[in-house]
């Protein structure tokens, strides 16, 4: 059998030949010996270009975020047209080789180019993004470019290898990772302060605009379907009765039929209200999406506790979501949390496992991003590699909520905003002193009041405070909150009920204490205030991509 020539005119044209590309870390990290001579494509934006020689040839700055540092490429005009080059933002793909620089320069290599494969251009004119200093706060309206800027990538990169050592510890330690779901109907925090989902509206506008077109039926209509039905009902009895042939009587059904299934969309669309649907006064979520009421979820907490009742140590970390309109510096209105949660666990596994985790991560970006951080140090906060030293190597201090408000209301060398007394929530500024000046480290404490502290913490025996914890670190205060979960059925109702809050949507959660009660304990860290607390930078909303707070939510 001869082989068919499938080649022809009309077949696909042939795929662009892969151009393996290499990083500019790579190349700015290795050894200059190893490196010279070598051939290599790179990838990148230019972060400052300038023309040299009358024009003959020009220096760009090159970045492609795998770091911090730029790569010095030459390209000569010979090679391409230079101001298309230059403009700073200017995207481009060149390949060349790397040569030692001359004596003194501040890179150990630089490209010399030798062919411009690739040229995104950008008019200079337009370009938001100038190659002056700009402040954070300017950049929130930049959203889509900001992650072009020295800080905003160094950002990025420390919060993608906090994610990873996240991962990498819980692994280590046994954790499997469950993915909870981001719509519930469960308030875990019983705030209240919850976004709520719903199609109630669109579904309302649709039927408005329905009506419009298309006016509902009137009452005779109804009256006529349903005439209509009982006379072909009839006709269908008549001709069996008198033994007419099966076509007539199959005909005569299938017209019975027909007028059935016309009346049943009358009735359907007479049933159509404009509007959102009520039942004694309040809204109907009977009618909605999900046939009750739904939110984005505050904690993934309640959730992954299920898992934690069948394979032991898991964890979730995901987006979460709170409708408070607050506009200050630590708050955002979607912002991800860490929440492990461990099976057999008290109070004390609950802490000995946060302070490790806690220490894992300073580790981690003093091993691994240390660029990164010495940027923040000479732009944002002097103090920020040696705080996270101070974290990674002290043991955390340990004390009682009783024990911290009686430190603190001693004070005499400070007056604080908010007074001091047993029952309050401690303050930022509360947390702040015990860390930074009381202690000079972190600090967990714990033994909350019930008063303040969620209804799912177990109630201990003084029937006053609940087995609770925070981790307080300096320069946030706050990072983790957590405690042992309730076990006992009877004692969880109770603190349900308590809370103002119905039972029947926690029905779930009770079962779990129903079939198998098991002691287990959680906690949750807030992840964008371990950036924070890592980088030194001010506000919350520099360290997430893509900021959500009253008022915006671009892109």
């Amino acid at each position: 059998m001869e082989a068919k020539d499938v080649s022809s005119a009309g077949d696909d044209a042939a795929l662009e030949p892969s151009r393996p590309r290499t990083f500019i870390k790579d190349i700015v990290r290795g050894a200059t010996e190893e490196l010279v001579g070598r051939k290599v494509v790179v990838g990148g934006w230019v972060k400052t270009g300038r023309e040299q020689g009358k024009g003959s040839f020009a220096f760009l700055e090159l970045n492609d975020g795998s770091c911090l540092a730029n790569l010095q490429v030459i390209v000569d005009a010979a090679v391409h047209p230079l101001t298309q080059l230059v403009p700073t933002g200017t995207c481009v793909l060149v390949e060349g080789e790397l040569k030692k620089p001359p004596e003194g320069a501040k890179q150990n290599v630089e490209l010399k180019v030798e062919s411009v494969l690739e040229v995104g251009p950008v008019d200079p004119a337009k370009y938001p993004l100038p190659k002056t200093r700009l402040t954070l706060e300017f950049l929130r309206d930049f959203g889509h470019l900001r992650a072009r800027t020295n800080t905003i990538s160094a950002v990025a990169r420390i919060r993608d290898e906090l994610a990873y050592a996240t991962h990498t510890f819980f692994r280590k330690n046994g954790f499997r990772y469950v993915h909870t779901p981001i719509i519930t109907t469960s308030d875990c925090e019983g705030a209240g302060e919850m976004f709520q989902v719903t199609t109630l509206f669109s579904d309302a506008e649709k039927v408005e605009k329905e009506l419009k077109q298309n006016p509902r039926p009137s009452e005779s209509d109804i009256e006529a379907a349903k005439l209509l039905v009982k006379e072909k009902g009839e006709t269908v009895s008549q001709l069996k009765s008198s033994k007419a042939s099966k076509q007539e009587i199959s005909a005569s059904v299938s017209e019975l039929t027909k007028a059935k299934e016309s009346l049943s969309r009358l009735e359907e669309r007479f049933k159509l209200k404009a509007g959102i649907p009520q039942k004694d006064g309040k809204i109907d979520y009977a009618h909605d999406f999900f046939g009750r009421q739904a939110f984005l979820t505050v904690s993934g907490q309640l959730q992954v506790e299920t898992y934690a009742c069948a394979l032991g140590n898991v964890y979730t970390f995901g987006p979460t979501f709170r409708a408070e309109h607050s506009h200050t510096s630590r708050h955002l209105a979607e912002f991800w949390m860490v929440e492990p949660e461990i099976a057999f666990a008290n109070l004390e596994d609950d802490m000995n496992y946060a302070e490790s985790y806690v220490k894992f991560l300073c580790k981690w970006l003093l091993d691994n991003c240390l660029e990164d951080m010495e940027f923040m140090v000479k732009n944002f906060d002097k103090a920020a590699i040696e705080r996270l030293k101070l974290v990674s190597s002290s043991p955390f201090e340990r004390i009682s909520y009783t024990k911290a408000v009686q430190l603190l209301k001693n004070v005499t060398d400070k007056k604080f905003e908010n007074e001091v007394e047993w029952g309050i929530d401690l303050a930022s500024e509360h947390e702040r002193y015990l860390t930074e000046v009381l202690f000079k480290k972190p600090v967990i404490v714990y033994n909350y009041p019930k008063g303040i502290k969620a209804f799912y913490m177990k109630l201990n025996d003084d029937q006053k405070t609940v087995a609770a914890m925070d981790v307080l670190v300096p320069k946030v205060g706050e990072l983790i909150g957590g405690s042992q979960r309730e076990e006992r059925i009877d004692v969880l109702v109770k603190r349900i009920t308590d809370s103002g809050l119905p039972l029947e949507p926690y029905e779930w959660y009770l079962d779990l204490r129903r079939f198998g009660t098991v002691k287990h304990s959680g906690f949750g860290l807030g992840f964008e205030r371990m950036i924070l607390f890592a980088t030194g930078i001010d506000n919350i909303r520099d360290v997430i991509p893509f900021p959500r707070y009253p008022g915006r939510a671009d892109l």
